[in-house]
């Protein structure tokens, strides 16, 4: 008897198709529904209202990105496996199951020095347990120690399907029409030589476009002003939550959803019982600490509560190089009058730096075949684009500071 797969809606893509058991078990596990209530982009709805989609969404498109993927390089005579397809659409399934609340900003606090990838492993050797090792493959790609180095350069290189999915994604949902890539094209351009991923030279400039469409939603999107400072914002507004604990100016019962996360040992700060902890939270949780803080006994972290939540974000300037401490100093002068004490005044005017580096040149190389059939890296085969520019960092420096209405 046939039987009938589930079919999921997209906006981008149409239907996605489940094709086996395991993965629709994994989508309705409980940690994988959580993304559903996290956002794919943060704070960036306060520029883009319509950017509200979820990495739930994100996730799904990228499997199903890696299932045409694996198409392709079925059709030009790759071998893979029922069991390495299914490992290789799991890896990508779940490389974002461990992000936090709002994603970047809330890790930077709830997980200090462990990142989201880290996270991300620890929960799917759990669901490997629980689903008594059928996640061994897909764990053995999702960490590069599988013999076959392309299936593991999809899920994470330089032209992955995580990055063919949100930079479409995103730009869709915002509207910012310079991200939207011709996913299929590169798709189709794809090839292994050596177990390494390659693409045909015909698809260079399909290639182009998604390097400068990466660097134009990295400028436009990810990086625009607005959302930088309402992020910027919720860090600080967390920071202060943990500095009034960590002096015992606010005492945290041990129901609070961030006990554990505060008062847990550092040197288990992935225990079992904290990551189930940390896997329980979600963007509503930070937006209800958010709305309660607004009416804080402490000025300083009620009135970083409000600024976000009434959308009256500092103002931010950005340029080429740091700021001089001068220009700091004359801005926090402006806060004399409002009793703020000199140790707070870093939570209303800070400064710092935000990088964006499109393609790196010495490693995880984006490979093309030359027309004689031999693999040759990207920035050997066009001439006419400055790949020093591409693969340096670029830096920009940020200063925050309050707007002159601001009163606490």
């Amino acid at each position: 008897m046939h039987q009938k797969r589930t079919l999921f809606n997209d906006p981008i893509y149409g239907f996605i198709a489940i094709e086996t058991d395991l993965i629709l078990h994994l989508i309705n596990h409980r940690f994988f529904q959580r993304l559903r209530r996290i956002t794919q982009m943060g704070l960036s709805s306060l520029v883009y209202p319509g950017a509200h989609h979820t990495r739930f969404e994100h996730a799904l498109g990228a499997m199903h990105v890696m299932q045409k993927a694996i198409s392709e390089l079925k059709q030009k005579g790759i071998d893979i496996s029922k069991e390495e397809s299914e490992a290789m659409q799991i890896a990508i399934l779940l490389h974002d199951i461990g992000h936090g609340p709002f994603s970047h900003a809330s890790e930077k606090i709830l997980l200090k020095g462990i990142t989201h990838e880290a996270v991300s492993l620890r929960v799917i050797e759990q669901l490997n347990q629980e689903f008594k090792g059928r996640l061994d493959l897909a764990i053995q790609i999702f960490t590069n120690t599988y013999h076959r180095k392309f299936m593991h350069q999809l899920v994470s290189g330089q032209i992955d399907v995580d990055r063919l999915d949100y930079l479409k994604r995103d730009s869709f949902y915002t509207g910012v029409t310079e991200g939207n890539i011709n996913t299929d094209r590169i798709l189709s351009t794809m090839h292994v030589e050596n177990e390494n991923l390659v693409f045909e030279s015909k698809g260079v400039h399909s290639l182009e476009k998604f390097l400068l469409a990466r660097r134009l939603m990295y400028w436009q999107v990810y990086l625009h002003k607005t959302s930088l400072v309402a992020e910027l914002l919720l860090v600080k507004t967390l920071e202060r939550f943990r500095e009034l604990v960590n002096s015992e100016k606010e005492t945290l019962p041990k129901d609070h959803i961030f006990y554990p996360l505060i008062h847990g040992n550092p040197q288990e700060s992935l225990s079992e019982s904290i990551l189930a902890h940390y896997l329980t939270l979600e963007d509503v949780d930070i937006l209800h600490l958010l709305k309660q803080w607004m009416h804080h006994k402490d000025l300083v972290l009620s009135s970083l509560s409000k600024q976000i939540i009434y959308r009256q974000l500092p103002k931010i300037k950005i340029q080429n190089k740091p700021f001089d401490n001068h220009v700091l100093e004359q801005k926090a002068e402006r806060l004399e009058n409002l009793s703020i004490a000199d140790n707070d005044i870093s939570y209303f005017v800070f400064s710092g730096n935000i990088s964006n580096q499109t393609y790196i040149a010495d490693h995880a190389q984006i490979l093309l075949k030359n027309k004689s059939g031999n693999p040759t890296p990207l920035d050997q085969t066009i001439d006419y684009l400055d790949f020093n520019t591409f693969s340096k960092p670029l830096y920009r420096y940020y200063l925050c500071y309050p707007k002159h209405h601001f009163s606490l």
